[in-house]
């Protein structure tokens, strides 16, 4: 479960994260990681639309990601905010190609958010 000091809430933060972000795409999700203040917990949002299936679909791709979620911001606990975009396939996605794709898309956008954060 997602701590709740780690929840990403307003819609504000939610724009800051995907306009300014680093973006890492895959064929279930897209992943937005922003590098932040360290002295700012990590927080985690997350997008899953109506394209993706019905409320009971939605729900269970939700408490997959939020899973995922939670142990990458229990490892990162300061400086890090991610929005993870639930796409239409994910639905039918099992639970082993959600991880793989999270974890591949993890590491290319805070690859993408240090080499940005460093001017690169």
């Amino acid at each position: 479960m997602l701590a709740q000091q780690h929840r990403m809430r307003t819609s504000v933060q939610f724009s800051e994260t995907t306009r300014s972000g680093a973006r890492s795409g895959r064929r279930n999700l897209v992943l937005y990681a922003h590098l932040t203040d360290e002295s700012s917990p990590s927080l985690g949002g997350f997008i899953v639309s109506k394209a993706v299936g019905n409320a009971v679909v939605r729900n269970r791709v939700k408490r997959r990601l939020r899973e995922l979620a939670a142990v990458t911001l229990a490892e990162s606990p300061t400086g890090l905010d991610l929005v993870v975009r639930a796409l239409p396939p994910a639905s039918d996605a099992g639970w082993q190609d959600l991880r793989e794709e999270y974890r591949g898309a993890l590491r290319t956008a805070l690859r993408k958010a240090r080499a940005r954060a460093e001017g690169r």
